[in-house]
């Protein structure tokens, strides 16, 4: 499964890139707000660092206006995902889009049908999410697992794409299941390395360590 880091922290992306755990980012206009920087600009860097796609959304509503979004977005960078939202106009600007080579993200993805249309559409990527499902009291990880079965009858390549990830139990679910990509704040990233028989079986160690006044250095 490819991670993808939701995030528009250069710092916090610089980081996880350089431990491999980066194969692309998700972006949008809120994250990079937080920054105070423009969007442009900040999307251009985040492409700089890394190879895989990186997520930028339009703002735009209609179809005519996204797709004229989407074309500048696109010029940033030839790795640049154009997130659209699953709405018909969105379908449209993703057909307009993939139509001409350029990778489109579909995002606020919630029932099969959904993700069946963006399929259809041509979008590199679907996005369910997975967290603000189980917010009210839906199955977001069953979502996933209703995708995965749907693509793989028809043989479709649009890839699933995680998103509204909450925890590293959602990243290992999302694995098995099947989804292409998770996509996670660098936070829920670095939490996948914890564990509390870790912490404790490093604790005795040390304590033998010390106990023994082992020294390497």
């Amino acid at each position: 499964m490819k991670f993808f880091v939701d995030t528009a922290e250069i710092d916090a992306i610089k980081e996880l890139h350089a431990l491999g755990m980066v194969d692309g980012v998700t972006t949008n206009p809120s994250l990079i707000a937080k920054s105070g920087r423009d969007i442009l600009e900040v999307t251009k860097e985040i492409c700089d660092i890394v190879d895989g796609p990186v997520s930028a959304e339009v703002v735009a509503l209609d179809a005519e206006t996204m797709l004229a979004e989407g074309r500048k977005l696109a010029k940033i960078a030839d790795n640049i995902a154009v997130k659209v939202p699953l709405t018909w106009a969105g379908l449209q600007t993703c057909k307009a889009l993939t139509d001409e080579g350029t990778m489109v993200n579909v995002t606020l993805c919630f029932s099969a049908n959904q993700a069946l249309l963006a399929a259809k559409a041509g979008a590199t990527f679907i996005s369910p999410f997975i967290g603000r499902l189980d917010d009210i009291n839906l199955d977001g990880l069953e979502l996933i697992e209703d995708i995965r079965t749907i693509y793989d009858n028809y043989g479709y390549d649009t890839q699933i794409l995680a998103a509204s990830i909450r925890s590293a139990n959602h990243m290992s679910e999302c694995a098995k299941i099947g989804a292409d990509v998770a996509t996670a704040p660098p936070g829920v990233i670095k939490a996948m390395a914890n564990h509390v028989l870790t912490d404790k079986g490093l604790a005795g160690f040390m304590a033998d360590v010390e106990k023994a006044g082992i020294k390497i250095l």
